[in-house]
């Protein structure tokens, strides 16, 4: 595929656009999860994924630095790369395979549901083949992985409605759902780079992979270890807590597509290192991240996935913390971005020494902090204060998770500072703090609903309202929409 100039915001917009199209694919598809479900079926749900995390946790690390190969344009590195990462998911598969059995006991999880983590074995080589083409097209044409997610999404939608509502059959609809809906994906992605696969495999590139892929080992098992504050939550914290953490954890992670504005800025600082294309993304990506975040906290999405939180008076504080959170993880990413951007370990000769000791080896370190405070911390709330209390449980994991993860960024901040001066649009900030103050007491003064049509329509007049707010006091937002239409009017010229 032949490589082009990557439009920062241009591919922004068409990835978020994808994404908001599937914040309501992805409603409906977990509405009809949870309303087919009991507690317990909804906690094993979220179980499942936890524990096929263990066992594709190496997806992205050969990734990592195929990427960057792409992105340079070396050829043969994603053919190279495919290969590679289609063995490890073979080998992960057979392991969870082998594993499953003895995994169910341990959780206390009954044996009828083997079939189901069984079935659940083909998501493993999917989410490494995932793993793999997501990048290399960031690298080439970013926008289609928006166009990827928004194929899976539908696709998932369509055959959960057959298989989980028209069947009766949740939990193994979900599976086969979700297999076949990426399945779809990997074939619209491959068919994209047909061009790259079409070149030879080039064994040299593994061995520098290797080298360097030590180091991402080191940081992915760090955030399986972080995770397992989940499996303690959902043996520790009773009936239903999981499923309260995990339900309000699928509204707000609807904030964090907000990150997809920035999509192309990873690659783009490998290219060019721009301080001004950070600062843009910073400002484009807030725009959008501040107003999602305080809607969420106003609005009581988690109860239209789960009508009997309504008895819980206290599950509303669980999303309201886990939204802020996903603000600041939403920062994390972009100054995550700048790190793995400049950073220039790889452009000569990698070697483990030069890894070690650069600035990426200390992001790579955090995850490690993370879980030497937050799984103590965690364990010993959950055993002496919170045993065998849901709400009190999931609460308690998610205030120490998000005041760790704080900190984490507050380092992540410091180590960027130092390696590429960065202008914080503050003054835009604060514009679109005010305004999203203005629509969140707006939403929360608005009659409570368990509605999805009322909820949903709430959201469209917060949104509007947020709008017009920023139109009235920032400029820059007010030219938006000859901005969006500049980029797209240059994107198409440029074809011609």
């Amino acid at each position: 595929m032949a490589r082009k100039e990557l439009r920062l915001q241009y591919t922004g917009y068409i990835i978020f656009a994808a994404k908001l199209i599937g914040v309501a694919t992805g409603l409906i598809y977990q509405y009809m999860i949870a309303r087919a479900t009991t507690s317990q079926e909804y906690d094993i749900y979220f179980n499942l994924n936890d524990v096929l995390a263990y066992f594709t946790l190496l997806a992205a690390v050969v990734p990592f630095w195929v990427m960057r190969c792409v992105a340079r344009g070396k050829e043969g590195a994603t053919k190279t790369g495919l290969v590679t990462n289609l063995i490890v998911s073979i080998i992960f598969t057979v392991a969870y395979l082998a594993a499953i059995p003895f995994i169910l006991p341990a959780l206390g999880i009954s044996g009828n549901y083997l079939t189901l983590y069984l079935v659940a074995s083909i998501q493993i080589v999917e989410l490494y083949l995932i793993g793999l083409f997501e990048p290399c097209l960031q690298a080439i044409t970013p926008q289609a992985v928006g166009y990827g997610l928004l194929v899976q999404q539908v696709s998932k939608v369509a055959l959960g409605y057959v298989l989980i509502i028209q069947l009766g059959q949740p939990l193994f609809g979900m599976i086969v759902s979700t297999a076949i809906a990426i399945g779809i994906q990997i074939a619209y992605y491959s068919r994209l780079l047909a061009f790259e696969m079409g070149q030879k495999v080039q064994w040299g590139y593994v061995k520098e992979w290797l080298k360097g892929s030590l180091a991402n080992i080191y940081t992915v098992i760090g955030n399986q270890i972080a995770n397992f504050v989940f499996l303690l939550l959902f043996s520790l914290g009773g009936e239903g807590s999981r499923g309260i953490y995990g339900a309000a954890a699928i509204v707000v992670n609807v904030i964090t597509y907000s990150s997809f504005l920035a999509f192309a800025l990873y690659p783009k600082l490998l290219a060019e290192q721009k301080s001004e294309d950070v600062t843009v993304s910073l400002k484009t990506v807030l725009m959008f991240a501040i107003p999602m975040t305080a809607i969420a906290m106003a609005l009581s999405y988690i109860v239209i996935l789960r009508m009997e939180l309504l008895a819980i008076s206290g599950a509303g504080i669980v999303l309201a913390i886990l939204a802020l959170d996903a603000l600041v993880g939403v920062l994390s990413g972009i100054y995550g971005s700048v790190l793995f951007g400049v950073d220039s370990v790889d452009k000569e000769k990698l070697t483990f020494r030069s890894m070690v000791r650069s600035k990426i080896f200390i992001a790579f370190s955090l995850p490690y902090v993370q879980s030497a405070i937050t799984i103590p911390a965690t364990y010993t709330v959950l055993t002496t204060y919170a045993f065998d209390q849901p709400l009190l449980a999931a609460l308690s994991v998610c205030i120490i998770n998000s005041i760790v993860r704080a900190v984490m960024f507050v380092i992540l901040f410091v180590v960027v500072r130092g390696m590429m001066q960065v202008s914080f649009p503050w003054r835009s900030v604060g514009k679109y703090t005010f305004a999203s103050v203005v629509t969140g007491i707006l939403l929360y003064l608005l009659p409570f609903s368990t509605s999805i049509a009322i909820t949903l329509a709430w959201t469209a007049i917060g949104g509007l309202v947020y709008l017009a707010v920023l139109m009235l006091i920032d400029k820059e937002t007010r030219n938006l929409p000859k901005a969006i239409l500049g980029e797209i009017i240059k994107r198409k010229s440029s074809k011609i």
